[in-house]
């Protein structure tokens, strides 16, 4: 039986974080890509620290990211507990909700961990169909 709960799973999910702010988008039919090298969460099992570098990738519509809010948001992240996967697709859900672009991916790639690194990546709109490893 495992040692992880329904509590540690769901940890971090519905905590309140600071508002991702936007600023009217002037342009169509280009790709903006943020990369935050600093981010940092703690296990909400063991306490310990996690590091890694979330990039955040969009086409906008009418919105854009406010770089400033975004860095407190993440920020908010400092002392919550949440697994890589959950946080990877949290940001997505808070970005998706701010700025309602017409795609987003994000990227978060975190440091080793008893000589395992996780990349945890997620999209908006979902891809209907993720290709075979050998197809990519």
């Amino acid at each position: 039986m495992s040692q992880y709960t329904e509590e540690h799973a769901r940890a971090g999910l519905d905590a309140e974080l600071p508002p991702i702010e936007c600023w009217p988008n002037q342009f169509e039919n280009y790709e903006i890509t943020i990369v935050i090298p600093e981010y940092t969460s703690v296990c909400p099992k063991t306490g310990l620290p996690d590091f890694g570098t979330i990039t955040i990738r969009y086409i906008p519509d009418k919105l854009c990211l406010e770089l400033k809010s975004l860095k407190m948001y993440i920020l908010g992240y400092r002392n919550l507990g949440i697994f890589y996967e959950n946080a990877v697709n949290r940001i997505l859900r808070d970005v998706v909700a701010a700025c309602r672009p017409r795609w987003a991916h994000v990227k978060g790639e975190f440091t080793p961990r008893g000589g395992i690194r996780s990349i945890v990546e997620a999209e908006y709109p979902p891809p209907k169909r993720r290709p075979p490893e050998n197809d990519r």
